[in-house]
């Protein structure tokens, strides 16, 4: 996840991959739509059309749609100008959404909650943060907090040996809330840099998981009032506008501090990235376009939304 300057161009090279299907979809869009006529009517409802079918939703769709047609209506257009105009008019609804995860930057042990659905690449994210840290030279403590699904404590177990941190768990059907009190207590006792800690997502009980949540946090903050110093909401990027549900569900009743957005490479619509953001009182904070550690990064709203219109940086 480091942004260095050197490994800036590579994460735009992996962004643009990572992007390919969503980007595909769109230049193909916009080439059919803009023909060399100048802009009217008929091809801004075409835009506006493109844009809610790449999950940009209806309102985003609309006030781009009507910038745009502010801007060029009535001149000529290459595909090009097409793309530069509407990823500055993306870029534009993500400005102030972008937020900075940065752990080794706040007190020590600084303390992350990672929360999400079952199946939303929320364990993988864990990990990966984890070998970050760890290749930074941090001690991390990794607590397994999922404790009704085995094979979530399994890969994490994976994740922790891989990234050289320590990792707590206990048994199947234990109290989460009681392993994060533990893993914190230790943290501090023990001067460890980051504690990372996973949680269930089983949304087919929401109510019991909310609570189960909220005993999380509120134990943790019996030993500091400041823990957990953040709390990631990892939405899947290829359920579509459920993730907008998932958000709304998490960010009404946990305090969440950040998003993460995971799997963007492996959808055509990418563009749920955008109303997510809109949508949540939380920044974006990190996206994730693959499998490795490299492929998880600190969000950008101008490289997103340059990658997802096709554009070379």
């Amino acid at each position: 996840m480091s942004d260095k300057p050197e490994q800036k161009k590579g994460w735009f090279q992996r962004l643009t991959s990572g992007l390919t299907r969503s980007s595909q979809q769109m230049t193909e869009q916009v080439t059919g739509v803009f023909t060399k006529r100048p802009l009217d009517q008929e091809q801004l409802d075409a835009l506006e059309e493109m844009l809610i079918e790449a999950d940009l939703g209806p309102q985003i769709a609309a006030r781009i749609t009507e910038a745009f047609g502010k801007a060029r209506f009535g001149k000529s257009s290459s595909d090009d100008e097409v793309k530069e105009a509407l990823a500055e008019l993306i870029a534009a609804e993500l400005a102030d959404r972008q937020g900075s995860f940065d752990p080794l930057a706040g007190p020590r042990p600084y303390v992350v909650l990672f929360i999400g659905v079952n199946g939303s690449g929320k364990t993988t994210t864990l990990g990966k943060i984890a070998a970050d840290l760890t290749e930074k030279g941090a001690r991390v403590l990794i607590a397994a907090g999922d404790t009704f699904r085995a094979a979530a404590v399994e890969q994490l177990k994976v994740w922790a040996d891989r990234a050289g941190a320590d990792f707590m768990a206990k048994p199947t059907g234990s109290d989460a809330a009681a392993l994060a009190y533990e893993a914190v207590e230790r943290a501090k006792a023990e001067h460890y840099d980051v504690v990372l800690i996973d949680t269930a997502g089983r949304l087919q009980n929401k109510q019991g998981l909310m609570d189960e949540l909220l005993k999380v946090i509120r134990v943790v903050k019996k030993v500091d009032p400041d823990y957990p110093h953040e709390t990631l909401l990892v939405l899947d990027a290829t359920v579509g506008r459920n993730a907008l549900a998932q958000e709304k569900i998490f960010g009404n009743q946990v305090g969440v501090s950040g998003i993460v957005m995971t799997k963007l490479d492996g959808t055509a619509r990418g563009g749920v990235l955008v109303p997510v953001a809109r949508a949540s009182d939380s920044p974006i904070k990190l996206i994730g376009v693959g499998e490795g550690v490299e492929d998880l990064q600190p969000f950008d709203a101008r490289a997103f939304s340059r990658s997802l219109v096709g554009l070379k940086d």
